[in-house]
């Protein structure tokens, strides 16, 4: 079946326009191509790459947050985005502007035809070029998926490598078991690079140490950090995250930045990235948003879900979630005997639908319920005699979750 996407931000539609992600054409061969016409911007720039598959987003929040705090002037990518284009690029802790972004993309629109870039191409080529005018001293280079034939790859100096967890995500495009995913994301290493990885899956353990081994590269293991350390973004694996970050952090010292201890510290508890168990309000009534959109996310979802007051009473989660992902493994993960679900389509996107998820997971079709929008479902909760408690749980697409904060449907909390 083909997946059609559509981004929510549409105010440079004209130049990164929509893309199937069905048609995806993976590969290093273009952006090295562009990057070379524009003559290498941060070139002789050191980055930190985060790679993996859950935790990415965190890990590059964590540690920018503390370059900022560092006084390191740093360019940051991340993806995807919630609400703009523009949250992808970060120089010095500052969003590059609609305006700017605009004028740079219009500028590399001959490179963009020629050699037929994806928007992600795009975006990556706009960032390094960006960066480099801003002269920035470190880059941090979140993956946006797999790693080996990643846009962000073509930067050639990446002395250190963040590693999220690892799990089954874009199998189409990875591949179908764990082992050949880690393959494709672990394919990052470079020669003599610093590796930090918290506790993986087992087979994503042995990869990793045969790959750092055969590049020669140091491989840290990291242990989550203990709780005396405050940390700005909710959740206990957040510490796992952490505890990676610090450890990047802490081998910059080998490119010549010691960071202090306590400005870590700083950082850290400083340290925002929405939509990772979010508090939200809608019209002043309490709701949780949070991206987890595959098997892995679901599952650490559902164990942080037993922390919650009065869970045990049963969840609301108000499910998105596109086609192309494990919808009924997703839902065997998050749901318990006293919970409902309400399937909801992703805006723009190819979604699963109730009678798609009942056929795939009967033994929970008595959970499910369906409706046409976030908003029919709050509405309907409000009518109830109380509302949920705990709070509605927004999930399963950080599309679906963009596109109530772009439209003023949910209020930020925090």
């Amino acid at each position: 079946m083909k997946e059609f996407l559509s981004d929510i931000d549409n105010e440079l539609d004209d130049l990164l326009p929509t893309f199937d992600q069905g048609e995806m054409d993976l590969g290093l061969k273009r952006i090295k191509t562009a990057l070379q016409e524009m003559g290498n911007p941060c070139e002789n720039i050191p980055a930190i790459q985060i790679a993996g598959t859950n935790g990415k987003g965190s890990i590059t929040s964590f540690i920018q947050s503390v370059l900022k705090a560092a006084g390191i002037r740093a360019g940051v990518t991340t993806s995807p985005h919630l609400t703009s284009w523009c949250e992808r690029i970060k120089a010095d802790g500052q969003t590059i502007s609609s305006k700017e972004l605009r004028q740079r993309l219009i500028s590399l629109k001959p490179l963009t035809q020629s050699l037929h870039l994806s928007p992600f191409e795009r975006l990556t080529a706009v960032a390094l070029d960006h960066f480099a005018a801003q002269r920035m001293e470190l880059l941090v280079l979140e993956v946006g998926l797999g790693g080996r034939l990643d846009a962000t790859t073509a930067h050639s100096y990446r002395p250190i490598i963040a590693m999220a967890a690892i799990g089954l995500d874009h199998c189409k495009y990875l591949g179908e078991s764990l082992e050949a995913i880690t393959k494709e994301k672990a394919a990052v290493i470079t020669h003599g690079s610093i590796v930090i990885s918290a506790p993986q899956q087992p087979e994503v353990t042995h990869i990793l140490e045969d790959l750092a081994d055969k590049q020669n590269s140091k491989l840290v293991w990291v242990s989550p950090l203990s709780k005396d350390w405050k940390l700005g973004i909710a959740g206990e694996v957040q510490r796992e995250n952490a505890a990676v970050a610090k450890s990047a952090l802490e081998a910059l010292s080998s490119l010549g930045w010691k960071i202090p201890e306590q400005t870590i510290r700083e950082g850290f508890e400083f340290a925002k990235w929405p939509a990772r168990l979010q508090k939200a309000s809608w019209r002043t009534l309490p709701v949780i948003v949070d991206g987890a959109h595959n098997p892995l996310a679901a599952k650490r979802l559902a164990i942080e879900r037993q922390r919650w007051s009065k869970e045990e009473n049963g969840i609301q989660w108000i499910l998105g979630i596109q086609f192309q992902k494990d919808g009924s493994q997703i839902l065997r993960h998050l749901l318990q005997p006293l919970d409902s679900a309400w399937i909801v389509p992703v805006p723009h996107h190819l979604s699963w639908t109730k009678s798609q998820l009942s056929q795939k997971s009967p033994e929970l079709e008595s959970q499910l319920f369906e409706a046409e929008d976030v908003e029919e479902v709050l509405i309907h909760l409000h009518q109830e005699e109380s509302w949920p408690n705990p709070p509605p749980v927004i999930t399963g697409s950080l599309y679906l979750i963009g596109s109530l904060f772009k439209n003023k449907d949910l209020e930020e909390l925090e």
